[in-house]
């Protein structure tokens, strides 16, 4: 399982990088969250200029297997979507952390990134399944 330890995560398996120095975090979801929704076949993406709470419903992922909401990591606002999922969503299969990430967010509060869980601390979140 891969789980960088420069990006944070959520217990819902979604990963934020650092806030840049505008702000700006990119999320996408886990190698793992990957490894169980199967082969991705559909993906809905936030609209930009949404602005979302931490935890709140902003995209959705579409497999052979199953509908995933994802979920904000972070309360910010939408600034970016990929929109190259629209015609390649198994990019997030084959690079859930790169090609695959799903949208970027302007952060409301960058303290909020420092509370998300570390790498160690996801990969024990991962195991219990």
């Amino acid at each position: 399982m891969n789980i960088p330890a420069t990006l944070r995560y959520t217990r819902s398996h979604e990963w934020a990088t650092e806030p840049d120095a505008d702000g700006l975090v990119t999320v996408g979801i886990s190698d793992f969250a990957q490894d169980q929704l199967g082969d991705v076949v559909f993906v809905e993406l936030p609209e930009v200029g949404r602005a979302l709470a931490a935890g709140d419903a902003a995209a959705v992922v579409e497999s052979v297997k199953t509908a995933s909401d994802i979920y904000a990591p972070v309360a910010g606002e939408v600034v970016a979507v990929n929109d190259a999922l629209v015609d390649a969503p198994e990019a997030i299969n084959t690079e859930p952390y790169g090609a695959g990430w799903l949208f970027r967010l302007r952060v409301a509060d960058a303290a909020d990134w420092s509370a998300l869980l570390d790498a160690a601390r996801y990969q024990a979140v991962a195991e219990e399944g």
